[in-house]
């Protein structure tokens, strides 16, 4: 393996929406019977490379999708996510709330975004937060590969922000359509495994 010229100063992890409503077990979507061995995983294979990263001086962001409360404190969803996910309700991914904090496996977290859409640059401060920061690479990894992984990565890219997504540190609702997604990424920026990572940050 060739290992690139990575400053870890000017790095950050970017932990996409994985939250306890999300993934932990009392969480919305196990709730509502959606979960996945993969998505479950997930913390504890991301955590050695943003306990690496953080050691040397790098950040680590996490993204948290949020509902955010309309009339009376019902969530504010979009038409389509409440047909995708008709056991939503009042509370899931509420802002400050247990469910929409980062999953404890991977906390703390340096600075987390708040975010209502896939992409996670979407009417969000992340881009604002990245640049203050001094960040020039963000390595992307959480869930779902095909959704909020791909929408923020593709968004990066437009930003001229680069970015590398890990393989083994995204998942899906099924294998084929994380592998999929993350084929059709492979033109938009470098593909890594959180090995890869760990490997150059540590060789930094």
């Amino acid at each position: 393996m060739s290992i690139s010229l990575l400053s870890p100063a000017n790095t950050a992890l970017l932990l996409c929406d994985l939250q306890n409503d999300f993934i932990h077990p009392d969480g919305a979507y196990a709730r509502g019977g959606q979960s996945a061995p993969e998505i479950a995983a997930l913390p504890a294979r991301i955590r050695p490379l943003a306990d690496a990263l953080r050691k040397r001086g790098g950040l680590v962001l996490a993204t948290q999708f949020t509902l955010v409360p309309g009339r009376a404190g019902e969530p504010l969803i979009a038409p389509h996510l409440r047909q995708l996910r008709p056991f939503l309700r009042k509370g899931d991914f509420a802002p400050g709330s247990w469910g929409n904090a980062t999953v404890n496996e991977l906390q703390p977290v340096d600075a987390a975004v708040e975010k209502i859409a896939y992409s996670a640059f979407y009417m969000t401060r992340l881009e604002w937060l990245v640049r203050k920061l001094g960040i020039t690479r963000l390595l992307v990894c959480g869930i779902v590969t095909n959704g909020g992984v791909a929408s923020t990565v593709r968004d990066a890219h437009v930003r001229e922000i680069d970015t590398i997504v890990l393989e083994d540190g995204c998942a899906a609702f099924s294998p084929a359509v994380h592998e999929t997604a993350i084929n059709a990424l492979r033109p938009v920026g470098r593909v890594a495994t959180i090995a890869d990572m760990i490997a150059e940050v540590e060789a930094a």
